[in-house]
């Protein structure tokens, strides 16, 4: 996953607040959140806390009344005709917590555990769980302190929700396991105690209520849009970059051409190119009068990931704003409904479809690179990429063990494209018999990210240095249009020309923090900046 860099708390005092409970949250909201750019808050309105305890205020009376309610008075999934005695109702959610404490792999970033605060947050804050004010302040404390659970990453099938990464939430709340504090893993007791925080004694539904849900999942989409939105117009950029260097066709993003097949997204990616690459007005270094595909349908590939991400924003963002567990509590109506709502299935939907999308990004990333480095079709620029001249140029191999490393991390992001939505299996006494994926479909879509990161920083390199063996062949950086010339002599200032053979593999490293920290503006972010 992606590092994690974090201003001071001094500093997060001063951001803008993202408010739970006062309307619907926004991906940017939620990664604002996880990046510590922004201040959790609930909202202060009385008339929300009052609509959260009357949630509260109804299970006690049918407790009192001795009502049956799943997973208050019952055993869990396929253990729901085991009836718990009144004596033991109390303790029930705290071994929920307990028995789900079996996460294994990798843990989450700290990016990741506070996102998942936040949508789980958000879910609760809907008002139909059954949960007190109390413990949505407890969530919005944690977030706000940057106090964040150990969160294994595997473990979850995606329906009943997220239930053993969710699990690890729910254990910090209760003063048990581990969390991040300052960055640096603790125990929670020994926090709370360091703090004089008393742990929170889970109300009946409570354990129930903070993890059978969709948070992880959604979270780490919320994470991937991100990511996503930002890759597609790098790979737009590298193109115009290559297509420079390669001195492609301009016109081949014609905007009557465009007009032609009127997918709006594709169609605002041939406009960012006719504007980087001033409209045809750079010489052509090729007899070809069509560029090969990686160039002449750049838009086309790009465009998908254009025109899909509103629709992964709709199924993003109403996830997000949804309440996911079961059963849910209408406390304003006295009704208990049982559903399943925790089912991940628009997540994982979204997510695989997401992780293909981006995966072609890399493969036509790709593509370009492989005609930049090769004598036989990059127009005359020299092998690999290489900027040794005389017989320097014997020993000196510019990019070529690059491109042999961004074709293996192609291969692999094309590997993992097989979606996992359709691998559901039947689970936990086949109570669970159908279930979504969706946590691992997100997992696998960060990954496919990662890995086209790794692609992108190496290929935005090689189309820098392309464009400036061609330049050297007969122009100047004046002959770019603004947007193009700014980007060279921006990854100039940390990336210096590969004329010597030197090891890229630290500099790889540092650009792809800065391209998962958006480093450099992109389109609308160059205005945005301004």
């Amino acid at each position: 996953m992606n590092s994690d860099s974090t201003p001071s708390r001094q500093a997060h005092d001063g951001l803008h607040k993202v408010t739970f409970g006062a309307g619907p949250l926004t991906i940017e909201q939620v990664v604002a959140l996880a990046r510590r750019r922004a201040r959790p808050e609930l909202n202060p309105d009385p008339a929300f806390t009052a609509r959260i305890q009357r949630g509260a205020d109804f299970l006690d009376r049918l407790l009192a009344d001795e009502g049956v309610i799943y997973g208050v008075t019952t055993g869990y999934g396929d253990s729901v005709t085991r009836a718990v005695p009144p004596a033991l109702v109390a303790e029930l959610p705290l071994h929920l917590t307990r028995f789900h404490g079996c996460g294994l792999g990798e843990n989450l970033s700290l990016e990741a555990g506070r996102a998942v605060l936040a949508t789980r947050l958000c879910s609760l804050a809907q008002g139909v769980s059954g949960v007190s004010p109390a413990l949505l302040a407890r969530l919005c404390w944690l977030l706000e302190q940057d106090l964040v659970p150990r969160i294994p990453e595997e473990g979850s099938v995606g329906a009943s929700g997220d239930l053993t990464p969710l699990s690890y939430v729910a254990a910090v709340l209760v003063g048990e396991r581990e969390l991040y504090r300052d960055g640096q893993l603790a125990s929670t007791a020994e926090v709370y105690d360091a703090l004089g925080i008393t742990p929170l004694v889970l109300r009946p539904k409570e354990g129930l209520a903070l993890m059978n849900g969709t948070s992880v999942m959604t979270a780490l989409a919320c994470l991937a849009y991100a990511r996503t939105e930002y890759l597609m117009k790098l790979a737009t950029r590298i193109t115009a970059l290559v297509s420079v260097a390669m001195g492609g066709n301009a016109f081949h993003f014609d905007e009557r051409l465009f007009a032609a097949k009127p997918h709006p997204g594709m169609q605002g990616v041939a406009a960012w190119l006719r504007a980087d690459l001033v409209a045809g007005e750079l010489p052509r270094h090729s007899d070809r009068l069509q560029d090969r595909y990686s160039l002449r349908c750049a838009p086309h590939v790009i465009g998908v990931v254009a025109d899909s991400l509103p629709w992964w924003r709709q199924l993003i963002e109403n996830e997000l704003n949804s309440a996911n567990d079961n059963p849910l509590i209408d406390g304003e109506g006295e009704h208990v409904m049982h559903g399943g709502h925790f089912y991940g299935g628009h997540i994982a939907m979204a997510m695989d479809s997401m992780k293909t999308a981006v995966a072609n990004l890399a493969d036509l990333l790709d593509r370009q690179l492989a005609q930049l480095v090769d004598i036989k079709f990059n127009g005359g620029l020299p092998s690999n990429l290489s900027g040794a001249s005389g017989e320097r140029r014997m020993i000196n191999h510019g990019f070529k063990a690059v491109q042999i490393g961004v074709s293996a991390w192609t291969a692999e992001a094309l590997k993992l494209t097989m979606p996992a939505s359709v691998f559901s299996r039947s689970t936990e006494c086949h109570n669970q018999d159908k279930v979504s994926m969706g946590t691992i479909a997100a997992r696998d879509a960060l990954r496919v990210l990662t890995l086209t990161e790794q692609v992108g920083a190496a290929c935005l390199l090689a189309a820098v240095q392309g464009v400036e063996l061609r330049l050297a062949m007969g122009g100047s950086l004046a002959a770019l249009s603004p947007a193009l010339r700014e980007m060279v002599l921006a990854v100039r200032e940390h990336h210096p020309a590969l004329v010597e053979d030197r090891p890229l593999e630290q500099e790889l490293r540092a650009l792809i923090v800065r391209l998962q920290g958006r480093h450099y503006p992109l389109y609308e972010e160059a205005r945005d900046a301004s």
